[in-house]
Parts: structure tokens; C-alpha cells; sequence
């Protein structure tokens, strides 16, 4: 059975995803836990709380593949310890990645961001495009994926550079677009949008999953970078969307200043043969049933930003 290295195990997408791989491979998540452990007990998952700078220190002479979500998680976490966020990505991944070369670990898959291209004027902003990155987050992405394409010769890598993730996970998210929006409509009846006609691209937490496994399996000679974003809409856009399945008003907030706007295209992907099986849409009405059967509620470490504010003024 092969093993899996999954940094950034207990979060968002860790979480999602080592359920969904955990009887199929032998995992080993290494995680801060800052924002909770929502992962299962089982024989197939040793589960380490430390940072994954520490990797060395457990030994482990055998990893086949990692995939590399660690890192803090967007542009106003970043803002609130600046080196943190540089310690998390650039300097712990180097860490990371020189231990694998050690140990002749042979893939590497590294969760970047959609965000990396900045603010573009194009419909189609394809991987070919210069990377433009307008925040201390996206330039820590920037230069993290530099790191590591700096061990081409010594890795298959694979870099994913995703749109914004909506749906749920165990380890809930309650701040990002369309779970954001969604869950206000839902628990408020009004949902707060700042302008609105700024671009996000999306992907269902679902796909992004299947994404990673996919990338697990697929031939080394793919190796390379990838978009993975398959819905780009207007702020205003989703909002419409939620407001047909939850009786909601919707509040324009006219002078925030988010200049934050881009799309993704995806089609180097969808060559590969992976195509989404899930909309935004779909994610809204899991949101709704799982409220509506009390699954979804709010907790405080599932607003990201002000947890991390805690968790650093302690």
C-alpha cells in the first residue's frame, strides 16, 4: 500500500481529503491543529500534530507522494503575522521538500493558488499567463512554487493552482465565497456584498478532492501546472444564484474597496481528462440540507481569520 503525506491534514480540504483516500493508502497527516482535529480514528492514518517544518524528526523513511496544503490560508491571514506566513509556505516547504530528496520520495503535488496571477483584464487567464500577484499571500505562493520547481529533477511535481473552495467539510470553512454567503443567507436572511462585480472562480471541495487523487495516479510525464477553477461569476452573480434557493435579501455595500478580481481557465486540465462532476449550485443546496437538519452551524474555528487572531494573542 502506498504512503501519502498530507501537510495541512486537519484543515478545509485535508480533511475531506484524507477521508476520502484512507482506505485506499496509508496516510500520515502533519498538522498544527490551530483550527481543530475533525480527523477518524483508523489504522491506515498516523496523525502528528507539529509544525511540517519538524518533518525530520519523526524518521519516516517511506513517504511515495505528498500533497502540500500547509500554509495560511488567504490574503488577510497573511496580513497578520507577515512572517508567519512566509515561515508556513516558502521557508518549511524548502525544509519539507529537502527531507523527501532524502528519502527519495518520488511525486509532489503543492496546493498554490488561482490568486497568483493578480488582477487580470483576460477572460481566459491560463497557466502561460505572468504572474502579477497583488497581496503578501499570493506572493508567498509565488515564490513557494518557484521553490519547488527549483527540485524538477528530483520530483514528478505537480502544482494546482485552485479557484476559490466552496461546500462543506467536517473541518467547516465559513469564510469563503459561497459557503460565506450561503450560510448568511440561511442563518441571517440577508447576505452583505461588498461591490460585487468582482470575479471569483470556483471548485466544489468534491472536485478539488478528486483533483489530488487523480494527480496521485495520473503518468509522471503530466508533471507541471495547473488552474483548477471551473466557474467564474461575479460576487453579485452567486449571491443571485443562493437567493433562488433561500428566501434571503441581499445587501450591496457600494464603497468597499476589494479590488480582488480574477478568473481562471481551466482547459490544460480538462485535456488531461478531468472534468468537474459539481456546480456552485451544488454546494448551496448541500449547505441548506445540512443546516436545515441542524449539521451546519456556526462555530468560531470556522471563521479562519478571527481564530488565528486568537490563537496569536494568546
Amino acid at each position: 500500500m502506498e504512503t501519502i503525506l498530507i501537510s495541512g491534514g486537519c484543515g478545509f480540504v485535508g480533511t475531506q481529503l484524507i477521508n476520502k483516500l484512507i482506505n485506499k493508502y496509508k496516510i500520515i497527516s502533519i498538522d498544527t491543529k490551530w483550527f481543530g482535529d475533525y480527523l477518524p480514528k483508523n489504522k491506515n492514518l498516523l496523525n502528528i500534530k507539529d509544525d511540517i517544518g519538524n518533518i525530520e524528526k519523526y524518521k519516516i523513511n517511506k513517504i511515495d507522494c505528498v500533497i502540500h496544503l500547509a500554509s495560511v490560508a488567504n490574503d488577510p491571514m497573511a496580513l497578520i503575522d507577515k512572517n508567519l506566513s512566509w515561515e508556513t509556505s516558502a521557508l518549511n516547504t524548502m525544509k519539507l521538500i529537502e527531507y523527501l530528496k532524502k528519502i527519495k520520495t518520488e511525486r509532489f503535488i503543492y496546493a498554490s493558488s488561482g490568486s497568483v496571477y493578480g488582477i487580470k483584464k483576460e477572460n481566459k487567464v491560463s497557466e502561460n499567463l505572468e504572474l502579477n500577484p497583488i497581496s503578501i499571500y499570493n506572493k508567498v505562493k509565488m515564490v513557494t512554487e518557484r521553490v519547488i520547481l527549483s527540485y524538477q529533477k528530483n520530483f514528478d511535481i505537480f502544482i494546482v493552482r485552485p479557484a476559490t473552495i466552496c461546500g462543506f467539510s467536517k473541518r467547516m470553512r465559513l469564510d469563503l465565497t459561497v459557503n460565506a454567503l450561503t450560510f448568511s443567507a440561511l442563518h441571517n436572511k440577508v447576505m452583505n456584498i461588498y461591490g460585487g462585480q468582482q470575479v471569483r472562480p470556483n471548485i466544489h471541495i468534491d472536485d478539488m478532492c478528486d483533483l489530488y487523487q487523480f494527480f496521485i495516479k495520473t503518468n509522471k510525464s503530466n508533471a507541471g501546472i495547473y488552474n483548477a477553477g471551473f466557474e467564474n461569476l461575479s460576487i453579485i452573480d452567486i449571491a443571485k444564484l443562493i437567493k433562488k434557493k433561500i428566501p434571503c435579501k441581499i445587501n450591496i455595500i457600494k464603497d468597499a474597496n476589494d479590488p480582488r478580481s480574477y478568473r481562471l481557465d481551466s482547459s490544460k486540465l480538462m485535456k488531461l481528462g478531468f472534468f468537474p462532476k459539481k456546480k456552485i449550485s451544488d454546494a448551496i443546496e448541500e449547505l441548506k440540507d445540512l443546516y436545515e437538519k441542524k449539521k451546519l452551524l456556526s462555530k468560531k474555528s470556522y471563521f479562519s481569520l478571527e481564530w488565528l487572531k486568537k490563537k496569536k494573542n494568546k
